[in-house]
């Protein structure tokens, strides 16, 4: 049988500081290179048995910065429980105390902005941003078809009420990156369910066409409900990216074609690869059914 390497109870499902391990008698410095421990970054590890995601990334980075550091940005956005904010290997966000330097690392992004008590939330150790203040900072940071996507899942779960983003768009007017954040807020819809569908609809808006309805109801002369992923009710123009809900829904929204309307269907890869073509057919099918730019 495989030696079981040096495993100490107090390290177990830690992220740890090797040096500190090492200058208590822990661990040894030969123990600490053994398959037991992941290496986060220079001097943190972490347990080996330990998800590799972002939360795992977070606390790593942590490890290394000053209290009172707050996680920010698409990385607060991911502990709300947006998976599609970052990833393991993905740079983490922060907000260090005013004063107090982070020291350069690599997959670290500090941002310098003001943070009062009310937009910092406390728990499990990873202390962030609140979803309300993590939508403005990520449309103030991020290019408007990544930040929209993340801004759009925060929405639909419910942890961002309106008046929590009125209060912010007052407090926050005029800060750098306001413009930019207020222009993504602007764009987002709490009625997307998918990251792509999301990104789909801010870059047919940032090409020129007009801002599309999302999944909304249809009601067919038979009684029909439908609700295709982005739509032009007035022009009767559909998108339906095709693969990403069940086939029986699928086939129930083709029937908008027998009412009249034009449904374009996408395959996944070509919105991601072959997005000029995308916007030109859309674009086609809105001014043949009148549409006037």
């Amino acid at each position: 049988m495989p030696v079981q390497p040096h495993r100490p109870a107090r390290l177990a499902f830690h992220v740890f500081r090797g040096s500190e391990a090492v200058r208590r008698g822990v661990l040894t410095e030969h123990q600490l290179r053994s398959h037991a421990w992941l290496r986060l970054r220079h001097d943190v590890y972490g347990d080996a048995r330990l998800d590799r995601d972002h939360t795992l990334a977070c606390r790593g980075a942590l490890a290394r910065l000053p209290p009172g550091t707050v996680l920010a940005g698409p990385s607060a956005a991911y502990l709300h429980g947006v998976g599609h904010a970052a990833g393991f290997g993905d740079d983490v966000h922060v907000v260090t105390p005013a004063g107090e330097r982070a020291g350069a690392q690599q997959r670290l992004r500090v941002h310098h902005v003001d943070l009062g008590p009310a937009d910092v939330h406390e728990g499990d150790g990873l202390p962030r941003t609140t979803a309300a203040r993590t939508a403005w900072d990520v449309g103030a940071w991020l290019k408007p078809v990544v930040a929209v996507p993340i801004i759009d899942a925060l929405l639909s779960s419910g942890q961002v009420p309106e008046p929590a983003l009125t209060e912010l768009a007052t407090r926050l007017d005029g800060r750098p990156g306001s413009r930019r954040a207020q222009a993504a807020l602007a764009l987002a819809d709490a009625a997307a369910e998918l990251p792509l569908e999301s990104r789909l609809r801010v870059r047919l808006v940032l090409g020129g066409l007009p801002r599309p309805a999302v999944r909304q109801p249809l009601v067919l002369e038979s009684g029909r409900v439908l609700r295709p992923h982005l739509c032009w009710p007035e022009h009767r123009v559909a998108v339906e990216i095709d693969g990403i809900r069940p086939a029986g829904d699928q086939r129930r929204v083709s029937s908008l074609a027998a009412a009249g309307w034009v449904v374009l269907h996408m395959a996944p890869a070509r919105v991601r690869t072959e997005f000029p073509g995308v916007l030109a057919e859309v674009r086609a099918a809105l001014l043949a059914a009148g549409w006037r730019r």
